[in-house]
């Protein structure tokens, strides 16, 4: 009740529109706490640190006990006297017109009536507010409820050289020390230490004193009193200035202006420039014919035989040198003399410019985030970062990987793990230090215990897994230490290695131990087995499940004659180890099932004979990367062969995603596809000419709004509409498919606009949606929900199931065979018109999956899929791995990156990466058949897999 009145009234009238739960009692319901996958933030300036809240700690330790250092050469800063500061001022450029003024409100909410009061009666005339200066004999009202900086301006002064001679006189001599040195102490007074200074420009420049620190070689270093704020990269005070706080500023890449350098200019090698119009192509060509002439080359020589120089004119310009470029204009030649601007420069300048969002998403293709050269990625001010503790600074520290940052808090107070040069915390230092680092060594303890020792401090939310994001969330709840709590998590296991999944199991115990109920929702065997009691749901999916098969101990639910999962857990179902593996393909998709070896002796016959009859012997087919260095790989070199099942393993952080999602896949995208994707660097990729296309299929969203849904995605409802175009009643009313779009005005319901839900603001919290009170949900107007297929609306279309669609449109092939392959993939029981937003990460990924397998193959792709297997049930596991074995006796290559044991187990080949995660990572372990792996010592992959392979 106190948390429903701590919202304002207007979000308050929204929560009655909730759906409630549809139930008839719930009893014994403890204060519960949910911790889903949907949880994690898309917001740059979110990190581990500070989601866990480590990174809070970590400001107070250094607020309270850091010490500063000059952010130029190092040294230790010592305090400023006020004399000091005279001297400073005095120092500064002759004709300076000077402001000094005193701080007295720093970042503060409120009017500040008292305070400009005080100024007023001590005879002060200005004020310095947020900015801008205000004579105090004006009314001044400032908004309550915002942040305001008030400064008093105890001087106006210009620094002056009476002698008009080039010998400028010493501080002590200056005609102005009495006046600035009385000046600089009444500001010492009234802003507490603190005088700020500003030179009025062009161009305006800003200085701050402090009583505290200043350098004994640059002079005085802008930085006040130490707060926690200061260390902060999401407020102005700590932030970076030239990045505000990123550590990343996105500028145009000369990669994606210039992707293929075989090409030369006149091929198009300029992308940007090579997709305008006739006429701004025709001028861009002539001004390069020009720029040609006058540096001596030639437009038609590839750009990579050009010389640095050229190529570095063609990007960035020609400095202002002045050349004739002459140009073709409504059918006569012109010439003007002018510098060459450069490809780089000119995307900049339309940017700029730029006032529409077309242009600058065009434009914003060929950006790419670099790192800031201010702050090298640190986020934070060259100041702050001066501060240190035990000689590291608090960027230094959240750049550790979480297991190494947990040793750096334990050992901190240890005098004798102190590095060379460090001296020893004082007692007063350590007494404040004891309870800050308790906090953060517990909190980066619970993260190691939850398999996310390799993760950093400063790793941005939005590039966690729905798993990680789920795990971090997890660690901070354990840190809590609340007791009497119902925490409910969806299937914490993903993206966890069958080494680190102990680990998890030991933390959910240990929050059961506490005195809280845990409820899993887990297809994890190793989960199942540990459980107090089980619940399994069934019997099907969909319409066909929604009943409890089987309730009581795991091993009672194993007994369970109607329970999958109960089956699966006492091994009277499993998931096979193929007979044998497929070997690379030969010569393409027709060699291909010759090259698998089959699983019959029959076949196995029949194979042999195809092959002996083979002359002459072709060339097994590999894909090869060699020299990959991306993130924490060191040099690695792999080969995967080509018309196989390729496993990507190894325990979380080890450079899975690094090698093949940010490596292999955007490399074969920018020479197959011909994309313009930022790849991690290599030397060499082999093997290309095998190969006609690629395909990842991600878990990312695969829409932001309840607009999107399956249907819509894998081009099902197209010829739903199409269907319903066709009934007798559309055509009396003369309704066309674009009718029945719920993306366009006519037979959509207009109040939700099609999305048959509202979105609210709720101001402080996440919006939420709420179901549109006019169509109740259907997205459709009444007339448009008049129309039938079979006694059936668009709208109650939407909501059948998949298993239920199949039934509904049997009579239909081309709709039955797209809905086939959604119930291929395991996704009978969504509805087709279910909301993007509702989708988990692995159902996303499986409707891609769907959309691809209703296209014609050709037998010369490469398929890539992230954790396939996220969110499936064993059964549905041995559905997917048939659909993926299906893609490869095609010919194709699936590569998978996996720690599901039953998918690994039926690879043709298996690259494992480790041996450990993060800088412990980054090498290949092993590399071979499931066998060959599971005899690798050193490798945990193997040692999980030796026992599913007996």
């Amino acid at each position: 009740r106190r948390y429903v009145e701590s919202l304002s009234v207007y979000a308050r009238q929204f929560l009655g529109q909730l759906d409630k739960p549809d139930v008839d009692a719930i009893d014994g319901l403890s204060p519960a706490i949910a911790i889903d996958q949907k949880g994690n933030t898309r917001n740059p300036r979110s990190t581990v640190g500070t989601v866990t809240e480590i990174y809070d700690y970590l400001r107070l330790l250094y607020a309270r006990i850091g010490h500063p250092h000059c952010p130029i050469d190092g040294r230790p800063l010592e305090r400023q006297t006020a004399q000091q500061m005279v001297d400073a001022v005095l120092a500064l450029p002759e004709n300076s017109r000077l402001l000094l003024m005193a701080p007295v409100v720093r970042d503060k909410k409120g009017e500040h009536q008292k305070v400009l009061e005080d100024a007023r009666r001590g005879g002060f005339v200005r004020v310095r507010i947020d900015g801008a200066v205000r004579d105090l004999d004006e009314e001044i009202k400032l908004e309550k409820y915002k942040t305001h900086t008030i400064e008093v301006v105890v001087d106006r002064l210009v620094i002056r050289n009476p002698a008009g001679d080039a010998q400028r006189p010493s501080a002590a001599e200056h005609p102005d020390r009495i006046r600035v040195a009385d000046s600089v102490e009444t500001a010492l007074k009234i802003g507490s230490g603190m005088m700020t200074v500003q030179i009025v420009g062009p161009p305006a420049q800003e200085l701050t004193f402090s009583q505290n620190y200043a350098c004994p070689v640059h002079g005085p270093i802008s930085l006040g009193s130490l707060e926690p704020r200061d260390f902060s990269f999401n407020n102005p005070n700590g932030a970076c200035p030239t990045c505000g706080g990123l550590g990343v500023i996105r500028e145009i890449d000369p990669d994606l202006v210039l992707p293929d350098r075989a090409l030369s200019l006149a091929e198009g090698a300029i992308v940007p420039w090579g997709r305008m119009n006739r006429n701004q192509r025709r001028y861009f060509d002539d001004i390069l014919e020009s720029l040609a002439a006058h540096m001596g080359f030639s437009t038609q020589t590839p750009v990579r035989d050009l010389s640095a120089d050229v190529v570095g004119t063609i990007l960035y310009g020609s400095n202002g040198d002045i050349m004739p470029l002459r140009y073709h204009l409504r059918g006569e030649d012109r010439v003007i003399n002018g510098p060459f601007e450069g490809v780089v420069p000119s995307l900049r300048r339309r940017l700029d410019e730029a006032t529409d969002e077309t242009e600058k998403n065009e434009i914003d293709q060929y950006m790419t985030p670099r790192v800031c050269s201010t702050c090298n990625g640190a986020r934070l001010r060259p100041e702050v970062l001066g501060v240190t503790v035990q000689g590291r600074n608090i960027a230094q520290v959240s750049a550790l990987p979480v297991a190494e940052a947990r040793v750096w808090a334990e050992t901190l107070l240890d005098e004798r793990a102190l590095d060379d040069g460090a001296a020893a915390m004082s007692a007063r230092e350590r007494m404040i230090a004891t309870p800050i680092l308790k906090e953060v060594g517990a909190r980066l303890a619970f993260l190691v215990d939850v398999g996310l020792g390799y993760l950093t401090l400063d790793r941005t939310a939005a590039t966690l897994s729905g798993g990680e994001s789920q795990r971090i969330r997890l660690a901070t709840q354990i840190g809590a230490g609340l007791m009497g709590v119902l925490y409910i998590l969806d299937e914490p296991s993903i993206g966890l290695h069958q080494r680190d999944n102990r680990k998890l199991l030991n933390t959910l115990l240990k929050l059961r131990d506490l005195g809280n109920s845990v409820i899993v929702v887990e297809h994890d065997l190793e989960t199942m087995q540990a459980a107090d009691f089980l619940i399994d749901f069934g019997p099907g999916a969909g319409v066909k499940g929604g009943e409890v098969v089987a309730a009581g101990s795991p091993a009672q639910v194993a007994q369970v004659a109607d329970s999958k999962t109960g089956a699966y857990l006492s091994g009277k179902l499993e998931i096979a180890v193929p007979a044998v593996r497929r070997t690379a393909r030969l010569d393409g998709p027709q060699e291909a099932n010759a090259a698998r070896l089959p699983l019959g002796k029959k076949a196995l016959k029949t194979a042999s004979k195809k092959a002996k009859a083979a002359a002459p012997p072709a060339e097994p087919q590999w894909l090869e990367l060699e020299g990959a260095t991306m993130n924490n790989l060191r040099d690695v070199s792999v080969r995967m062969p080509l018309g196989s099942f390729v496993c990507i393993t190894g325990v979380s952080g080890s450079g899975k995603s690094s090698l093949i999602t940010e490596t292999l896949y955007p490399s074969l995208a920018n020479r197959l596809n011909k994309a313009q994707l930022k790849h991690g660097p290599y030397r060499a990729l082999n093997g290309l000419e095998h190969l006609d296309k690629v395909i990842d299929i991600d878990q990312q969203p695969i829409g932001r709004t309840p607009r999107s849904n399956p249907a819509t995605y894998v081009k099902l409802f197209d010829l739903i509409r199409e269907l319903f175009a066709k009934t007798n009643e559309a055509k009396l009313r003369g309704y066309e498919a674009g009718r029945f779009s719920f993306n366009l005005k006519g037979g959509r319901c207009e109040a939700c606009e099609g999305n048959g839900e509202k979105r609210i603001d709720m101001q402080f919290l996440a919006d939420v949606w709420v179901r549109c009170d006019v169509c109740k949900g259907k997205r459709y107007n009444r007339e448009t929900l008049q129309v039938k297929y079979k006694n059936k609306s668009i709208a109650d279309v939407l909501e059948m199931d998949v298993q239920t669609a199949l039934d509904f449109f049997d009579n239909v092939p081309r709709i039955k065979r797209i809905l086939k392959t959604l119930h291929d993939v395991g996704l009978d029981y969504i509805a087709l018109g279910q909301p993007a937003t509702t989708l988990s990460g692995g159902e996303a990924q499986r409707v891609k999956l769907a959309k691809e397998l209703a296209r014609v193959a050709t037998g010369r792709t490469v398929y890539i899929l992230d954790e396939p297997t996220t969110g499936l049930h064993f059964a549905d596991v041995q559905r997917l791995l048939e659909v993926l074995h299906r893609l490869v006796d095609a010919g194709n290559t699936v590569v998978v990156i996996e720690h599901n044991l039953d998918v690994i187990k039926t690879a043709d080949w298996i690259i494992d990466m480790g041996p450990e995660g993060g800088d412990g990572g980054g090498q290949v372990v092993a590399e071979g058949t499931p066998e060959h792996v599971a005899q690798v010592e050193g490798s945990h992959t193997g040692y999980f897999l030796r026992d599913v392979l007996r």
